[in-house]
């Protein structure tokens, strides 16, 4: 299960007035998470949305070690649902616990606390981008990805479909060039570098039947892209570009092919 995503910072996902409302109805200001010990934090998460604190390591680390610390970290890299899901828990079981002296005051707790969980609910539908990354040490790679993710996080899949494609053209020359295969010509079409790579998978790794068939069909459908990235995208003076419920499934199958091919050719880049 991928349960990671772009690493939007926690100050940008709560604004300041609302996150203070936030930890102060889970207890987060001095380190702590509600009346959760270590054990029964890493229990909370097992048993809400299935991950396991102590062997997930990586959703829970970078900000400290204390709970409301690990607790802004997930909730900083998780994906949306699940921390919509964790932070929906996170109020009934402070709900059961929780003596309310001032109806008022809790009620506006209350609203702001699930303002915020409004906000990640309404992220849960983002494309997943996972896929698309820095692979290599480039300005312009950075700023290509950088530009990509602005489009996607405006809701204008469409705007980024140009750009989509000149990232596939680099990452797809990057992976022949890493697999032995040469350069490729600066007028190769996508679908010829694509190509070139699926021929190189089969020819350097042991693929099941259902790989060496995902990794065929990509070839047929990143030739698709072509004319639309020519003729129904930004990258010329184009009547009509494709509709957003195109540009989304396009976007959708292309990050999930290239998740696909890291995930079996893990080795050429960095977790």
């Amino acid at each position: 299960m991928q349960i990671f995503v772009l690493k939007t910072p926690y100050e940008q996902l709560i604004p300041r007035l609302e996150r203070e409302v936030f930890e102060k109805a889970l207890d987060m200001e001095s380190g702590y998470v509600l009346d959760f010990s270590d054990r029964t934090f890493n229990d909370f998460f097992f048993e809400t949305v299935q991950i396991d604190p102590s062997t997930n390591v990586g959703l829970f680390i970078g900000r400290g070690t204390s709970k409301a610390k690990r607790l802004r970290c997930f909730i900083e890299k998780a994906q949306p649902h699940l921390v919509a899901k964790v932070l929906r828990e996170l109020w009934e079981y402070r709900d059961a616990r929780t003596y309310v002296s001032d109806a008022a005051a809790e009620e506006k707790i209350r609203k702001t606390y699930f303002n915020v969980i409004a906000r990640f609910e309404g992220r849960a539908d983002e494309i997943d981008t996972t896929g698309i990354e820095a692979f290599e040490p480039s300005v312009t790679l950075e700023e290509l990805v950088a530009a990509i993710r602005r489009d996607l996080d405006a809701k204008k899949p469409q705007a980024a479909l140009d750009r989509l494609h000149t990232y596939c053209m680099k990452r797809f020359a990057s992976l022949v060039r890493k697999h032995g295969g040469g350069e490729c010509g600066r007028n190769d079409p996508l679908h010829s570098r694509v190509a070139k790579y699926v021929n190189l998978m089969k020819r350097q790794h042991s693929l099941t039947p259902m790989s060496e068939q995902i990794l065929n069909g990509a070839i047929e459908n990143f030739k698709k892209m072509n004319p639309i990235r020519n003729d129904q995208s930004l990258a010329h003076d184009n009547e009509t570009l494709v509709s957003m419920e195109e540009a989304r499934f396009i976007f959708d199958s292309v990050t999930a092919f290239l998740r696909f091919s890291k995930a079996i050719d893990g080795r050429l880049f960095k977790d």
